[in-house]
């Protein structure tokens, strides 16, 4: 048996092309320019390069990017409010908040306020029940992103 090498940089490349492709095409025919809100609670350094990359990749393929950086010690009813704002924006076509969350707050509680037509991790319990039943939804990038190079 003969191993095939993936190579996961030059995938994502043509991925990330066709998004691109994507993006101007809805903006040319809609007149809409998707955009991804992401928040980050606190300073894990991790979490950090994790969202300036998700940043830059957004803004490269000719998304909106909207960063969202809050202190470790936000409470949860602010870190609530602010998803319930990104809910309501029509400038937000997607939602990521970056995990791990502080321990003070309640991670169920924070994805599943999330609209799951927003969700784009898939974590919200609507896009989990969909998906594991078959059913059209969210589907979590990094998993995906691995069946599509295995295929």
């Amino acid at each position: 048996m003969t191993a095939t090498v993936i190579d996961g940089k030059a995938f994502a490349a043509t991925v990330r092309q066709k998004v691109a492709s994507h993006v101007a095409r809805l903006r040319e025919e809609h007149g809409i320019t998707p955009g991804l809100a992401v928040v980050l609670v606190g300073e894990d350094p991790a979490s950090q390069v994790y969202v300036r990359s998700k940043g830059k990749m957004t803004v490269e393929v000719g998304m909106n990017s909207f960063e969202h950086k809050l202190d470790a010690d936000t409470s949860e009813a602010d870190l609530l409010a602010l998803i319930e704002r990104l809910n309501a924006d029509p400038a937000v076509h997607g939602i990521l908040v970056q995990l791990p969350l502080p321990q003070h707050l309640n991670e169920d509680l924070v994805i599943n306020a999330i609209d799951p037509a927003k969700d784009v991790d898939g974590f919200h319990i609507s896009n989990v029940g969909l998906l594991g039943t078959g059913q059209k939804s969210m589907v979590p990038c990094t998993p995906l992103g691995c069946l599509m190079m295995l295929r």
